[in-house]
Formats: C-alpha cells, structure tokens, sequence
C-alpha cells in the first residue's frame, strides 16, 4: 500500500486537497501501476509558526519581507 504524504501550508480549502489527492493518485497510478484503492493521501497542515525554514520560523521571514 502505497503512502503519499503532502506537508504544507494551512489555507487550502477541502476542494483544493480533494483535487490534489485525485491527482497525486492519478499520477501514482500511471507511473508506478497499481490500483488507486490502494494508494493512500496523507495530508499534514502547518501554520507559519510551526515551520523553520533558513534558521528562522517562516512566519517571521514572511513579516519582515511585508515590512520592507
């Protein structure tokens, strides 16, 4: 069984992650074969806050970018 995990950004709405979760399957399905009822989605959201990027939480890069 397949697992597709997807880590982003909280803001999406449900159409959004339903069509990406139809398209990453999809695009399983066709490269690697398969059924699609056995390719699973994961989706994990993040706020700002919680997410590190170059030392620095991103929601403080993506403030001082706005600031300048």
């Amino acid at each position: 069984m397949p697992i597709i995990r997807v880590e982003m950004f909280e803001g999406r709405n449900e159409e959004q992650k339903a069509k990406l979760v139809h398209e990453l399957t999809e695009s399983f399905v066709h490269s690697c074969g398969g059924t699609k009822e056995s390719v699973q989605v994961v989706i994990n959201n993040y706020s700002p806050e919680n997410w590190g990027s170059a030392g620095q939480l991103v929601s403080r890069k993506t403030k001082a970018a706005k600031d300048s």
